[in-house]
C-alpha cells in the first residue's frame, strides 16, 4: 500500500507542478506585461528578468514539493493508524 501512496503522491505532485507552472506564467504575464522569459534564444529578455523568473519558479516548485511530500506522509501515517477508514 505504501507504493500506491507514493505513486499517488508523485501523480499529485506532477499535476500540482503543472498547474503551478501555468499559474506562475499567468501571474508573471499579468504583473510584468510580458511573456515569461523561458526562451533562451530570445535576446530581448534581460538577464534580470530571466533570473527573477527562475527564482520565482524554483521557489514555487520547492514549496509544492514540500507540501506534496508532507501530504503523502500524512496519508501514509493515517492509513497505518486507521486502515479500516480507507
Amino acid at each position: 500500500m505504501n507504493v500506491l501512496f507514493k505513486l499517488l503522491g508523485a501523480g499529485v505532485s506532477l499535476g500540482a507542478g503543472f498547474l503551478a507552472g501555468k499559474l506562475v506564467d499567468k501571474v508573471w504575464e499579468k504583473s510584468t506585461g510580458h511573456e515569461p522569459p523561458k526562451d533562451a534564444d530570445n535576446l530581448e529578455n534581460s538577464l534580470r528578468s530571466a533570473l527573477a523568473f527562475a527564482v520565482v519558479s524554483a521557489t514555487v516548485a520547492a514549496i509544492l514539493k514540500v507540501l506534496t511530500e508532507r501530504s503523502t506522509q500524512r496519508a501514509i501515517a493515517r492509513f497505518h493508524e486507521h486502515p479500516e477508514e480507507v
